[in-house]
């Protein structure tokens, strides 16, 4: 959209060219000539006028989206600019940290590396040379990995995900010397060596979903998601669908749970029966799988949305892999700094168990710089206002954390 100022600074230029034009006139000229002159001027002001405000506007519109984007990436503090706030702190000679993943491995791309990777910045910035990592392969392994972890004797075990809750749990009130920091595990009350780190994924989907409602042309958008008994995905779906209705109430917002975070295949096969019924964006919310979907929507020349942490990097290899172009953003939870955090609690002495909440206030739950993506600098813009919206809380998402479910429908919130 035109600012006031640049239609001035136009017509400034108009009226400059008029004038100049006017003082070279004859007073001997003819009226043809006149008209001649009249046209020509008018031509060329219409013309300069049209280039100079189109230049000014694409001036605008990069400023504008360089600094919404600025924005958004300023609220992502680098693993590498949390650690010079620890002033060389370092850990004791022979302190372990140790890490069980949920379901999959620390390459998915999703959750389960973001843990491993805020792992892994606290062993290089606090000089931690011991440790080590276990990918589960199914939930009836759960209990034994922690125990295989437990052998090493370690200062901190880290576990990933919902549904490995009861045994972090079991295991840290046996271990009492161990401290344990638990990925998306809420419960009511906590042993004093484990701390619970939740996200409030309803609003990280509620900025995905404002994004898709205002990159759609179609007025259908799609969303693939995780296992519905995970709180965290059906917070995700029901945030999406909140946030694409809050731009566009008369959206269509086509949905589908999944058995399995781990199968891409069938997040893509997802994606594109959604493309299909006219879709035209799609959000990934269920790890690899979701991923699949939004790397099979993109590659297809439709807007795809990541989550949990920037997809570019992983899914879309730093911009090398087919359809980077199409990635709109990721909605990020802060998985790596929660893990980073608590890992420098048990160093420096300060961790405590309870309950950890991730949100839009505090910068754990943000979206993705647009990297590729030629997204216009009005609905990057109207993004960074919804960020901001739900972070000083003159956004309410209407969706229930506790249960993931739309509040006045029943949910746990009613």
């Amino acid at each position: 959209m035109t600012k006031p100022w640049i239609k001035l600074l136009a017509l400034l230029a108009a009226l400059s060219l008029l004038a100049v034009a006017c003082g070279s006139d004859d007073d001997d000229s003819t009226g043809s000539d006149d008209t001649e002159t009249t046209e020509t001027t008018e031509a060329m002001e219409d013309e300069e006028t049209t280039e100079t405000t189109e230049a000014m506007e694409d001036e605008e519109t990069t400023e504008s989206t360089e600094a919404t984007e600025e924005t958004a990436a300023s609220a992502q503090v680098t693993l590498e600019e949390e650690c010079a706030t620890y002033d060389g702190l370092q850990a004791p000679d022979g302190f372990i940290v140790n890490l069980v993943t949920d379901i999959g491995k620390v390459d998915d791309g999703t959750f389960n590396q973001f843990a491993f990777e805020g792992m892994q910045g606290a062993l290089d910035c606090f000089g931690i040379e011991d440790s080590s990592f276990i990918e589960t392969v199914s939930e009836a392994d759960y209990a034994a990995n922690i125990a295989t972890s437990l052998e090493a004797d370690p200062d901190v075990v880290v576990t990933v995900g919902f549904l490995i809750t009861t045994d972090t749990e079991e295991a840290a009130i046996a271990n009492p010397d161990v401290n344990f920091i638990g990925i998306d595990q809420g419960l009511d009350t906590y042993p004093d060596n484990m701390v619970g780190v939740v996200f409030h994924e309803e609003e990280s989907g509620f900025i995905a979903g404002s994004l898709a409602a205002l990159l759609s042309e179609t007025g259908v958008v799609g969303v693939v998601a995780g296992r519905e008994d995970v709180p965290a995905v059906p917070r995700f779906v029901n945030g999406y669908e909140a946030g694409a209705k809050s731009v566009n109430p008369d959206i269509t917002v086509l949905s589908i749970y999944n058995e399995s975070f781990t199968d891409p295949a069938k997040g893509a096969s997802d994606a594109a029966q959604f493309i299909g019924e006219g879709a035209d964006v799609i959000f990934g919310a269920g790890g690899p799988t979701g991923s699949g979907g939004v790397k099979a929507a993109a590659e297809a020349g439709v807007w795809g949305i990541g989550v949990d942490q920037d997809e570019y990097f992983t899914t879309f290899s730093g911009g090398s892999a087919p359809g980077s172009e199409y990635l709109a953003s990721s909605a990020i939870k802060r998985v790596d700094l929660a893990v980073f955090r608590n890992i420098a609690a048990a160093i420096d002495g300060s961790f405590a168990g309870g309950l950890l909440d991730g949100t839009t206030a505090n910068d754990n739950i943000t979206y993705a710089p647009f990297h590729d993506a030629d997204i216009p600098s009005d609905v990057a813009e109207a993004v960074e206002a919804v960020r901001v919206g739900l972070a000083d809380g003159s956004i309410d998402t209407g969706v229930c954390f506790d249960d993931g479910l739309f509040v006045g429908e029943g949910s746990a919130c009613d």
